[in-house]
């Protein structure tokens, strides 16, 4: 529970209606106004679209301070997680609340591949699509159908129930999405193999063919591990949000993460680094770079640089300084530097980090930014760059939808509106209309 600290007293201008409400703290970040009771003493709501101050869940599990760049998972900085730990680890403190010990991790690491494949049944719903259709649009629907085949984890009220449902997400998601690629390559899938690590079962799953050999580039796997480190979870971004609304109404865990999935597909949200290769693809040459930065200080032109600012970061998005080594590294190792695509972006990230401007306005670049173009360095097609920010994301949907199922203040999620339409009307009969 937070604590409190403190009222504050509203009252409405010309009236005697006042109402005192308590205003609460947590740990650390901006101090909250309970608003519960306003409804109820004072007949009035509030207006907030997108939700932007409030506070919609107490968590104790990502803390994020946008105007000073920092990002929390229980306490630990994403910087140390992301160079000291690796996915497995982050996921568990992402569950549990804590950092494993070595036989806790090792536990936890059985206990997920336990669950790495998926009913041989399953196999059958990718046929049901066309070849070309996007990986996104194939994720929804196959984790949207894990329900009708695993029901011995639908239980929300059985603790074991949800606990194997959170394992059999984080385990099969790497696998439905590399099916989904193989699908649509017309190439059979590659079963998972539980002596690699996360990472390296991935890209084992999406680059291996079964007529010859793959070798795991041990940097593209440290990077994949580093990617999905820093997309596990991000507090209540519009995804999770989602997530802990269809939980809300008592609906199974695989619907709920399906839910997340096609939140997540939005070009606004998980779609972003797609949107920026695009964006480098119509700039086209490093020469046009300068035509592209005047056209975005335009306020009359609709271009807008993507991959650039952040809804909640007012400064540099800690998860970027991060990506950003990784994309020099992946480059480096696979002689890059001069692929033309590349080349661009990186004369971009130059002009974004001297100029004046984007200083001033703090458009820093962001992960979006260099995950795709690592994704890309990588082989992966921009398609696939969405379904892979769900692969990591699911862990942070399953923490969060978990600590909800278990807060016993949670109730049916149900905002309010300002309503602007019609007042009540009587019906007229079609015949005598005007």
């Amino acid at each position: 529970m937070s604590k409190g600290d403190g009222t504050v007293t509203l009252a409405e201008s010309g009236t005697k209606n006042a109402v005192e409400l308590p205003v609460m703290s947590g740990t650390v970040g901006p101090r909250v106004i309970d608003i519960q009771k306003l409804y109820g003493d004072m007949g009035v709501f509030t207006y907030d679209p997108g939700f932007a101050a409030t506070a919609s869940c107490q968590s104790r599990i990502t803390y994020i301070d946008g105007e000073e760049g920092v990002l929390l998972h229980r306490g630990y900085p994403i910087e140390q997680l992301a160079e000291e730990s690796d996915f497995t680890e982050v996921s568990y403190l992402l569950l549990n609340g804590e950092l494993p010990t070595a036989a806790e991790k090792m536990q936890f690491q059985n206990d997920v591949a336990r669950h790495t494949m998926v009913h041989e049944q399953l196999t059958t719903f990718y046929r049901g699509f066309r070849r070309d259709a996007h990986p996104m649009a194939v994720m929804v629907g196959v984790v949207g159908a894990l329900s009708a085949f695993y029901h011995d984890s639908t239980d929300i009220n059985d603790p074991h129930q949800r606990t194997v449902a959170s394992f059999r997400m984080i385990a099969k998601m790497p696998t439905i999405a590399a099916m989904a690629y193989k699908y649509s390559l017309g190439q059979p899938f590659i079963y998972p193999q539980n002596h690699l690590n996360y990472a390296e079962n991935f890209l084992n799953m999406m680059f291996s063919v079964p007529c010859e050999p793959y070798r795991i580039n041990p940097v593209l796997a440290k990077a994949m591990d580093r990617i999905f480190i820093l997309h596990a979870d991000h507090e209540q971004n519009a995804s999770t949000s989602t997530v802990r609304l269809a939980g809300s109404s008592g609906a199974n865990p695989f619907a709920c993460i399906a839910a997340g999935i096609a939140c997540l597909w939005g070009p606004a949200h998980g779609g972003a680094n797609e949107a920026v290769l695009k964006m480098l693809e119509e700039i086209g040459t490093v020469d046009r770079v300068p035509e592209y930065i005047k056209r975005a200080k335009d306020k009359n032109d609709p271009f807008r640089l993507m991959g650039f600012g952040h809804r909640v970061y007012k400064n540099y998005d800690p998860r970027a300084k991060v990506m950003q080594r990784t994309c020099h590294e992946v480059l480096d190792d696979l002689g890059l530097h001069d692929e033309p695509l590349l080349k661009l972006a990186m004369k971009l990230e130059r002009i974004a980090l001297e100029d004046e401007y984007f200083i001033e306005k703090k458009l820093y670049p962001n992960v979006d930014f260099y995950s795709g173009i690592i994704l890309r360095a990588m082989g992966f097609p921009s398609s696939m760059f969405t379904v892979l920010f769900a692969v990591a994301r699911t862990v942070g949907w399953i923490a969060q939808w978990n600590e909800m199922i278990a807060d016993p203040q949670q109730r049916i999620g149900r905002p309010r509106q300002l309503y602007l339409g019609p007042t009540r009307r009587d019906y007229v009969p079609i015949g005598t209309r005007g």
